[in-house]
């Protein structure tokens, strides 16, 4: 079990969060942002495949429910999204955690590159879209983020863990 705390530098915020591994990964986290106040709880197999996401918006009492079989079927909210089918790992633009999933997942040696498609969450309308990314680690602690959809990108520093450390501009660790 490990806590952590990440700062959010493009809207001001801070996540407090608590990750357990053991037969399961499980995340559960609080955020408070300027887009809001939520809390959700990832639940993920032990070689971080996403399996459930359970989300909940305070500021407007809404709740998220994602899960995934593993197998391209997803539901959010009970209803099947075929659209997603494509997808294997979960993305919540509020917080670089889930940037961890796909790190650990795909276990990249460096110079080694890893593209995924994510069920990908905007807020705080939490829309759920489908976004492909690309991720090269470059060093140890040392990863290339890019969003194969558009001309985002960002070099993201991680722990031995795969745990962000620094994400420039979005989000830091305290």
């Amino acid at each position: 079990m490990a806590d952590f705390i990440w700062r959010g530098l493009e809207y001001d915020g801070l996540e407090r969060i608590r990750v357990e591994e053991g037969g399961m990964v499980r995340a559960t986290s609080i955020i408070d942002s300027a887009r809001g106040r939520y809390s959700y709880e990832i639940v993920c197999e032990s070689d971080w495949t996403f399996r459930q996401l359970r989300l909940e918006a305070a500021t407007d009492e809404r709740t998220l429910l994602i899960t995934f079989d593993g197998s391209g079927g997803w539901e959010v909210d009970g209803q099947a999204r075929g659209d997603l089918s494509e997808a294997v790992d979960l993305d919540l633009s509020i917080t670089p955690f889930t940037n961890t999933l796909p790190i650990r997942r795909l276990d990249l040696a460096i110079g080694e590159e890893g593209d995924t498609t994510v069920a990908f969450v905007s807020f705080p309308d939490l829309e759920v879209d489908l976004d492909a990314q690309r991720y090269t680690r470059l060093d140890e602690d040392l990863y290339l983020f890019e969003s194969l959809d558009s001309d985002f990108s960002r070099e993201i520093t991680v722990d031995r863990e795969g745990i962000v450390v620094e994400y420039p501009g979005l989000f830091e660790r305290l």
